[in-house]
């Protein structure tokens, strides 16, 4: 009866209640100092995680995944430097061909400037060799020809690689970049970032072109720790050096900037790159018989026409001979 008569009486319900008023009230006050700050921890983890990526990206770098070359032969490095070959066949542009066809560094320039000032005397030397020994019955203007012609040969020799290595690396670029696309919408509509959908599409596109592998790694890199993002994306159109790349730079760097859906863009990106290569294929399809003209008409039509006509004039012949 005492426990009943404590426990109704008033003034006892209202001491309990203000304690758990003030209890509730602390609660309140401390429950931001004591709870766990779950966005500065996210950040830092993103924060840690970028950090290895691009720690990784370096490192992958650094031990030769392709996008770095060994350092050139010491006796023609001393020649360009000795001889300043830089300066006197300097070329602007030298250093966007060079990446357009996937040499970086500056052993790649060394060599460049080397074999530039190097060839024409090899071929020049050639020209010279075969009028010397070959051609004691040719014209002198024909021999001065085959001189200069030597000559000039090696001179631009290494710029026709270098663009036939670009357009070749271009080409097994492209290949395979529609489908890459492919795989990137997956990934970011899987809740990736751009960053680890680059780096788990050039794991994954590697076996299909290696090119395409290397460029992804650089972009993650380069996202990694350029002050901006954009001029990430404006490296790899600019060392891919297509339309269709530039156009899926543009649309990332549009849908960060704006706010757009990625995954939208990439959808549409990855349409028209589609589109693009089928319409590539197409125009190398209808190039063919033009193409096959001249070696139908050489090759073909004279076995064509002594297949059909052998068997009267052997048949005309022996008639002939029997009369």
């Amino acid at each position: 009866m005492d426990i009943v008569k404590t426990l109704t009486d008033p003034i006892t319900i209202a001491g309990v209640l203000a304690a758990g008023a003030c209890f509730a009230t602390v609660v309140t006050l401390a429950a931001p100092v004591l709870s766990e700050d779950k966005l500065g921890s996210r950040l830092k983890e993103v924060a840690k995680k970028r950090e290895e990526l691009r720690k990784k990206s370096r490192a992958e770098l650094a031990k030769g995944s392709g996008l770095q070359h060994k350092d050139a032969n010491s006796l023609a490095k001393s020649l360009v430097d000795k001889l300043n070959l830089q300066k006197a066949l300097a070329d602007d542009t030298l250093a966007e061909k060079l990446i357009r066809a996937g040499l970086r560094g500056n052993a790649a320039q060394t060599m460049f400037y080397f074999y530039r000032a190097a060839l024409p005397i090899v071929f020049g030397v050639a020209g010279l060799a075969y009028v010397l020994l070959f051609g004691a019955d040719l014209q002198l203007h024909l021999k001065l020809a085959a001189v200069v012609g030597g000559v000039a040969l090696g001179f631009y020799a290494p710029n026709i690689y270098l663009q036939n290595l670009a357009d070749t690396r271009r080409a097994k670029i492209m290949q395979a970049f529609p489908d890459s696309l492919d795989m990137m919408l997956i990934c970011v509509e899987s809740g990736m970032s751009i960053e680890l959908a680059l780096q788990r599409v050039g794991q994954e596109i590697a076996p299909a072109s290696v090119e395409l592998a290397e460029e992804f790694a650089l972009t993650t890199a380069e996202l990694s720790y350029l002050p901006e993002r954009r001029m990430a994306y404006e490296n790899l159109a600019r060392r891919t050096n297509h339309p269709g790349v530039k156009a899926v730079a543009m649309a990332l760097t549009q849908a960060e900037k704006y706010g757009t859906p990625v995954g939208q863009a990439l959808r549409v990106m990855a349409k028209e790159n589609r589109e693009l290569r089928l319409s590539e294929a197409e125009k190398k399809a209808a190039s063919l018989p033009p193409k096959l003209t001249v070696p139908m008409i050489v090759f073909f039509l004279p076995v064509l026409f002594a297949v059909i006509i052998g068997p009267a004039v052997i048949q005309v012949n022996h008639i002939l001979a029997e009369r």
